[in-house]
């Protein structure tokens, strides 16, 4: 059984694959300066399909082989530690669409303190 654990914010971070920060895929440069401000988790979805400012499609069909498929990074955390991250990485938000949702975490009956 599950019970509601209270609230908190996610942020999502839709970018594309060959988006760079220096060198490194700037997903990964969000999840490494996630982990570093301590937030709790933050996970890297690959999308197989999809279209942004520019409005071409990339596609993973082997036909259509895209080098620039969309990524979502995703951070549930408390919404001020979410906010103060925000801030201190405002430079990697140029790139990409970053949304922001109240969510409502659920845990483990007698889990961990919340989110």
């Amino acid at each position: 059984m599950t019970v509601p654990t209270g609230g908190a914010l996610r942020l999502t971070v839709l970018v594309g694959e060959g988006d760079v920060v220096g060198h490194r895929p700037l997903y990964t440069e969000i999840v490494h300066r996630a982990h570093a401000a301590g937030l709790r988790g933050a996970s890297v979805f690959r999308g197989i399909e999809g279209f942004g400012r520019g409005s071409a499609i990339h596609t993973n069909r082997l036909l259509d082989l895209s080098g620039d498929l969309p990524v979502a990074v995703v951070i549930v955390d408390r919404a001020e530690r979410i906010h103060a991250f925000l801030r201190d990485a405002a430079e990697l938000w140029r790139t990409g669409l970053v949304t922001l949702e109240d969510v409502t975490v659920a845990g483990p009956s007698g889990g961990d303190e919340p989110a």
